[in-house]
């Protein structure tokens, strides 16, 4: 088992968010607002919180607004201080004290595997989270701690699953999962297998492989020999596979998962991130009542 206190979190965030033009084409879709946050910014909230106050970002071209937003922005910071402005002053200043923030290139689309492995240089030989953007846990939900506290008890890797209808499992990697020892946590499984994205009929269960990851820093020599899978990708699904079935954790082998089931935000396309930003809008104290109040009015009108 490789050791190590998990203190760093990996973001990619070198996608092109094609399903989101034209809003896209000049604005990262990391940055389009839920409600009134951008979507990375609630990651590394969750990030934070779980302890990891060291993000990588593994960005692309077109990215700095991502960089220019975790940094400091003085000039609107003293026209807020000079108006007495605490209130929006603080929250300018909430992304800037998140983390540490470092941004890396990917250089090319090469798929989820490569834009973790392009993690390796700084990440080195501990342990570390991975998290998608699409992926938006709520905070009343701690997975990535629970998650790091597995893997402190276990070691190798873990991953976050999810139920989901069969005829939605080609959308996301899939896990062959069996119970682990009487007496443990149910919702807590060996992980046997992976398959990234197959048909109902392939697949081996309907735990679906969601955006959080502890990952063993194996992870990394697995990656280099991995060769592109699906849609011509490395996909990190297959290196997470090799880990699964070398159960030797003195080689930081062995896939845990569990099986999540708090509140989770989709973010990954037109309707679902509609329906996340009409979710939480109406649970927030000043926007919710009025917000449910339109809601019913529009529907009955329809």
């Amino acid at each position: 088992m490789s050791g190590g206190v998990v203190t760093k979190a990996v973001i990619p965030a070198a996608g092109l968010g094609t399903r989101f033009l034209p809003a896209t084409k000049a604005t990262p879709k990391e940055m389009l607002p839920v409600v009134d946050t951008p979507a990375i910014q609630l990651v590394v909230e969750e990030a934070a919180a779980a302890g990891l106050d060291d993000v990588l970002m593994v960005t692309g071209r077109n990215k700095r607004p991502l960089e220019d937003h975790f940094d400091h922005a003085r000039e609107l910071e003293v026209i807020l201080a000079a108006k007495g402005d605490t209130e929006r002053l603080a929250l300018i200043n909430r992304s800037s004290n998140l983390a540490t923030v470092h941004y890396v290139r990917q250089g090319e689309p090469r798929g989820l595997g490569h834009a973790v492995g392009c993690a390796s240089k700084h990440v080195g030989d501990n342990p570390f989270a991975v998290l998608l953007g699409d992926d938006l846990i709520d905070p009343r939900d701690p997975l990535l701690t629970r998650m790091i506290a597995l893997r402190a008890e276990r070691g190798g890797s873990v991953v976050a699953l999810l139920e989901v209808p069969r005829e939605q499992i080609y959308l996301y990697g899939c896990a062959a999962v069996e119970p682990l020892d009487a007496g443990e946590d149910p919702d807590t499984v060996r992980v046997t297998d992976l398959v990234e994205k197959p048909t109902a009929d392939e697949a081996p269960s309907a735990f679906a492989v969601i955006g959080r990851y502890v990952l063993d820093p194996a992870v990394f020599r697995v990656l280099e020999s991995t060769q592109p899978g699906r849609g011509g990708e490395i996909q990190l699904t297959d290196a997470l596979r090799t880990l699964a079935r070398d159960v030797d954790p003195a080689a930081g082998g062995g896939v845990t998962g569990i099986v999540f089931r708090g509140r989770r935000y989709d973010t990954g396309d037109r309707m679902s991130y509609l329906q996340t930003v009409v979710r939480l809008a109406c649970e927030r104290e000043d926007l919710g009542p009025e917000m449910v109040l339109w809601l019913k009015e529009f529907v009955a009108a329809l």
